[in-house]
């Protein structure tokens, strides 16, 4: 087992858990062995991380951008230095094969490196500046917003952090995170780096607890400004109506229904590469995997015994195990879901052309399934209709473009989508048709730190990534510079 801290940051200190309190116990979602235990902490920890915060904020904001850089991109350079250590601590707590784990630490190493390349240029001096009619001079000015907090999932325990404390850090603003209980440690190791890297006391603090008493805390105190949130769109709106009563601003990446459209001219192994890649990964459980695959009805059956042959090929297991390419899905019930979206595919005339069933996995408990390919699954099925946070890959047919985009988008959702095809000009066509945040040409895989990622419709507001990442963080200040008057006013 790696090194690690259970104890949580707070205004400079390491706070663990009370001689008088019940911990949050952190267990392998694989064997279900308890791996640490971790403070729940009180509503007056909370508040105290919040005051220290606030206290830190000045210091930090009136900080050069530059320098400010300079410490994100030490956390950077320490994600780097550290990432076996990291990759097996989050495969320990989260379950995801640990070359997965190895890929994601890399991954959120690479919004610190983005957010301090390019804050300086953003923060330093003006963002924009030019005359005005008049004679007059305008300027645009971005500062950092203030306090924040972060919300994050499970499913990328680091990653998810990353995206939203690089930018936070490089704006200028102080930042207090809060995993979620089930993957706690990412969180912690982070924090930790981020104390060796120079970043002053009260500007990161991590708190782990039950998150409606964190939400009833941070929404209540009067110096947040900001948070940020990724998970379930029905929580989404719980925050959206608790920010209201403060006008507090949100960052939010919510539910994802991904369509994965292969056209009649798209190359069919590059297709079927990409879909597998995008899937599978970490068991199925990512916002942007492919959640409904529409092919083209002259490739339908070909596609899928690809895909078949792709996903029987992959070895399901622990992730700390070589050679293993599918993990346990996190809980119970996350098993519960799959199962009933598949029996609910099949019962609709679908037909299973592999998987479709548990995976017994010697010293683990039940909570591993088989990557699944389902085709000829018909639009009106569940899983369809809702995420499936699993390794199922659902397959319907269609028939033209249109009725491909009309699927595509017939949906609350909007996080991510996919189109493959042979013809560029038609692909960009597609790309503006279609209704995503996040839209994959060709490319099953399209998350970049470096580009916005966030979703529209029912899948969030704002972006994280990139310049516009970092710009979700500031207050835009517009100054109107007139015509200095003449003479000295003592004459």
């Amino acid at each position: 087992m790696p090194t690690m801290r259970t104890e949580c940051l707070i205004d400079g200190e390491w706070v663990a858990t009370r001689p008088d309190a019940t911990a949050i116990a952190v267990e392998d979602p694989a064997t279900g062995e308890l791996v640490a235990e971790v403070p729940d902490c009180t509503g007056g920890e909370i508040d105290r991380a919040l005051d220290a915060a606030a206290a830190a904020l000045p210091g930090w904001r009136s900080t050069a951008a530059h320098a400010r850089a300079a410490v994100v991109s030490r956390i950077g350079f320490l994600l780097r230095r550290d990432a076996n250590r990291l990759a097996t601590l989050m495969t320990r707590e989260q379950g995801k094969p640990v070359a997965e784990a190895m890929g994601e630490v890399a991954y959120a190493a690479g919004f610190f490196e983005n957010a301090a390349a390019v804050a300086p240029a953003l923060l330093d001096g003006p963002l924009r500046e030019s005359d005005l009619p008049g004679g007059k001079r305008l300027r645009v000015l971005a500062q950092g917003t203030g306090v924040t907090a972060a919300i994050t999932p499970w499913n990328f325990p680091l990653a998810m952090i990353a995206r939203k404390l690089a930018p936070a850090l490089a704006a200028g603003c102080t930042q207090v995170v809060k995993p979620d209980e089930r993957t706690p440690l990412c969180a912690i190791a982070l924090a930790e780096l981020a104390v060796e890297a120079g970043a002053p006391r009260g500007v990161v603090q991590v708190i782990t607890c039950d998150p409606a008493r964190f939400a009833e805390r941070v929404f209540g105190h009067a110096s947040t400004r900001l948070v940020s949130f990724t998970g379930s769109t029905a929580v989404g709106r719980l925050l959206i109506s608790h920010s209201a009563r403060r006008v507090i601003r949100l960052g939010l990446e919510l539910g994802g229904l991904a369509p994965f459209i292969v056209l009649e001219d798209a190359d069919l192994d590059l297709a079927v590469e990409q879909c597998a890649a995008s899937k599978f990964r970490n068991a199925g459980q990512t916002c942007i995997c492919a959640n409904r695959i529409l092919v083209h009805h002259r490739l339908h059956d070909d596609f899928a015994d690809r895909l078949t042959a792709a996903a029987t090929s992959l070895r399901v297991g622990h992730g700390l195990t070589p050679g293993v390419q599918v993990g346990p899905l996190i809980d119970d019930g996350a098993m519960a879901r799959v199962e009933a979206q598949v029996a609910d595919a099949i019962a609709r005339g679908a037909t299973i052309t592999t998987g479709g069933h548990r995976v017994r996995v010697d010293g683990c408990r039940d909570r591993f399934y088989a990557p699944t390919v389902l085709k000829g699954v018909p639009t009106a099925a569940d899983c369809f209709a809702e995420e499936t946070f699993g390794p199922v890959a659902p397959i319907a047919s269609f028939g033209s473009e249109d009725e491909a985009i009309d699927i595509a988008n017939g949906t609350p959702y909007g996080l991510a989508a996919y189109v493959f095809t042979g013809d560029p000009s038609r692909a960009d066509q597609l790309a503006r048709r279609l209704e995503a945040g996040v839209i994959g040409v060709n490319d099953g895989l399209p998350s970049s730190a470096v580009a916005p990622f966030g979703g529209v419709k029912q899948s969030g507001w704002g972006r994280e990534g990139g310049p516009e990442g970092i710009l979700e963080y500031c207050d835009l200040r517009m100054v109107s510079i007139g015509t200095a008057p003449r003479g000295s006013p003592r004459e």
